[in-house]
């Protein structure tokens, strides 16, 4: 909707021109599509959360839903106050994080709900198994990544450094103002994503009893070398809308396929370390 310039060619909420449904046509079509995408989010993340209490037997795991309800109500809220006080940064900020936090808790809840989640994971006694896993420390980056370009994206900095690879043909531009700081924080920001998820890679690859770690910890890494080269298309396109809503879409897959690897992972870790004490308590080296 950014991309296309729609976010305001409908200015009133929760109505779209006084109307449950106006004329589908032009910037009206993203506007007023992406709140009936929205609306039918929420109704689906009621089911979401009646249905956890009802069938759901561990208590965390339903307060996991009905917090992804609270949060895709906060999310609609934002999104009204986005348009009534005419896309203001800050407000505009926090409704794409708070978009991107409610994908992260779908995602936990569909993996912490899957009939894997409930079986004894594979060798999960190992030291490495009880480390923090690399991929919850470059999930948790790669979300501060989404931060950066949300406030990027919202701020007009999108191409506050015109080239790529370099910025104004070096590694490390002049700081004439607040948006090239801001956008130049981005592209460090990937390098150092990159790194991490290299690392993750390599560490999930070494355990050859955990496939479920290192499959989405090998997609990570195919997902943050498209991601470097759709946010180069961006730029290099001056902020196209193909590339820059694929940039968007890739960053958010990246972040679920980390946070895949980095929840399996620590249920490895859990497990582990509950055996510990039990191997203790019956004599047995654990």
């Amino acid at each position: 909707m950014t991309s296309t310039g729609s976010g305001l060619a409908v200015p009133d909420w929760p109505l779209s021109f006084g109307q449950v449904m106006p004329p589908m046509a032009g910037g009206v079509l993203f506007e007023h599509g992406h709140r009936l995408v929205a609306t039918t989010i929420g109704i689906l993340t009621i089911v979401l959360a009646v249905w956890y209490q009802g069938r759901e037997t561990r208590r965390h795991v339903r307060l996991m839903a009905w917090a992804a309800l609270a949060a895709v109500i906060v999310q609609g809220l934002l999104g009204g106050l986005t348009v009534l006080l005419r896309l203001p940064p800050l407000v505009s900020v926090a409704h794409a994080c708070l978009a991107q936090g409610f994908w992260a808790l779908v995602v936990t809840l569909a993996v912490v709900t899957a009939p894997s989640w409930t079986a004894a994971p594979a060798r999960p006694g190992t030291p490495r198994a009880r480390r923090i896993h690399p991929a919850a420390i470059a999930a948790s980056a790669v979300f501060v990544q989404l931060v950066l370009g949300a406030a990027m994206r919202h701020t007009g900095a999108g191409l506050a450094i015109p080239d790529f690879p370099l910025a104004f043909g070096r590694i490390v531009p002049p700081f004439a103002s607040a948006a090239i700081g801001v956008h130049y924080a981005h592209r460090v920001m990937a390098a150092v994503i990159a790194l991490l998820v290299a690392w993750t890679a390599v560490v999930a690859g070494r355990d050859p009893g955990r496939p479920d770690v290192a499959i989405p910890a090998r997609l990570a890494a195919a997902l943050v070398i498209v991601q470097i080269l759709l946010g180069g298309a961006a730029v290099l396109s001056r902020l196209a809308v193909v590339p820059t809503t694929a940039h968007l879409v890739n960053g958010a897959l990246l972040l679920a396929a980390l946070l895949v690897a980095a929840l399996r992972a620590s249920r490895a870790a859990l497990a582990g370390a509950a055996r510990v004490p039990a191997a203790a308590a019956e004599g047995i080296p654990a």
